[in-house]
């Protein structure tokens, strides 16, 4: 209908004032340029509404046969209710999951929805998109290749106390393995909660972590406590670069849910505050379902280790090596005679290393399949080997002797 743009209401307005001076339909109609039948129909709809009916009707459908029922809505709202940091994909599996044949909406509208309810917070846009798993990484194609450690940022309960997470969860299937609230990040504690998980779940190939303690150091090799102990049980230590927490990008997406549901607010103390953490596992590996795992849940993709957690270790072997020398009480070996002793690492206490003779009063020094460095036998003195706590940093370094050695 050729009404003028700029002014539609005011068109229709002269066009009907007209019809009332007593002006004929059929001139009026020619002279606006409109049919008979659209100047019959405004004309109706100004007797029946007034000035009202002029304004262009809306062209929503009275009826819609895909609008969500009440019944679905409610279903709807009460999962996002129940599990506030789900988004409309996972409510939307879960439901289906929990009834089947239950046909919902797209999520595109299960998210209008929410959004209409006010159970959406708008979050800021990152300024770039962090390229996961930059970096020749382990790349988990089955359960138990790769886990991931790390320690969720500490918080303070309500009794004053600060609680530290640990959290542990193999990168193929997400299971999220252990969550256990900790005192304080230290060695002790965090080698009870990897010795429980490996007897529940068997040994991993690789456990992957940032460069803090207690997971690595800034002495020999970045060796820990803690990761000595993994290499004794056939697990290889991989750790991120520094500051590039998007290399584990999959375990601090994990960290940010646990954070929202599990400590705003925290608990009381640490018996609630492991409740808590305990009930957001289940719900986490039997229930949420996953995006990257095509809407299932983690625990439907994970089966344990087949190595199990020994109960004794044997000592290294050294086939190729000279002399085997345990590394004392305050991380030194001792050389050939009374007091000749060089300093290795408080990490390696109590461990078994190969001495291997590369020329006369040089030795390297290994732990496993890690060379550490070189003895000066004369000067009584250690050279480190370098080895950057980069995530490409091999587990078998391959030495080559000093010119002057060979």
């Amino acid at each position: 209908m050729p009404w003028k743009e700029s002014c539609r209401f005011m068109e229709r307005t002269k066009f009907v004032l007209r019809l009332e001076e007593g002006e004929r339909m059929v001139d009026l109609c020619q002279e606006f340029g409109i049919s008979r039948k659209t100047g019959y129909k405004l004309w109706e709809r100004y007797k029946r509404f007034g000035g009202v009916g002029l304004f262009d009707e809306s062209r929503k459908p009275l009826r819609s046969p895909q609008r969500m029922s009440k019944e679905i809505q409610e279903l709807l709202l009460g999962g996002r209710k129940l599990h506030p940091t789900w988004g409309p994909k996972k409510v939307k599996a879960w439901l289906a999951a929990k009834q089947s044949g239950l046909k919902l909406p797209a999520p595109s509208s299960i998210g209008d929805l929410f959004k209409r309810h006010g159970l959406v917070t708008r979050r800021k846009r990152p300024r770039f998109a962090a390229p996961y798993g930059k970096g020749p990484l382990e790349q988990a194609t089955a359960a138990n290749e790769v886990w991931c450690a790390d320690f969720k940022g500490q918080f303070k309960l309500g009794n004053g106390k600060y609680c530290y997470p640990l959290t542990i969860t193999d990168r193929f299937s997400r299971v999220l393995l252990a969550c256990e609230g900790l005192e304080r990040a230290v060695t002790e504690s965090s080698l009870a909660v990897f010795e429980m998980t490996f007897r529940q779940y068997g040994l991993p190939s690789v456990i992957r972590t940032d460069n803090g303690a207690p997971f690595a150091s800034r002495g020999l090799g970045g060796l820990s406590r803690l990761s000595v102990q993994w290499m004794r049980l056939g697990i290889r230590p991989e750790r991120i670069e520094p500051a590039h927490p998007e290399q584990n990008g999959q375990h601090e997406r994990m960290h940010l849910v646990l954070k929202q549901e599990t400590t705003r607010p925290a608990a009381a103390n640490f018996l609630q505050q492991q409740e808590r953490f305990d009930r957001f596992v289940h719900v986490y590996n039997q229930e949420r379902p996953h995006e990257g795992l095509d809407q299932r849940t983690p625990a439907t993709c994970y089966q344990p280790s087949p190595r199990p957690y020994p109960e004794t270790l044997s000592d290294p072997e050294y086939p190729l090596h000279d002399e085997v020398r345990a590394v004392g009480t305050e991380g030194q070996v001792h050389l050939w005679g009374r007091g000749k002793h060089v300093y290795l690492s408080t990490a390696l206490i109590g461990q078994r290393v190969g001495l291997r003779e590369l020329g006369p009063g040089q030795w390297l020094v290994t732990f496993m399949h890690l060379d550490l460095g070189i003895i000066d036998e004369a000067q009584r003195s250690f050279m480190p080997l370098p080895h950057p706590p980069q995530a490409d940093a091999p587990l078998v370094a391959t030495v080559e002797p000093p010119a002057a050695l060979s």
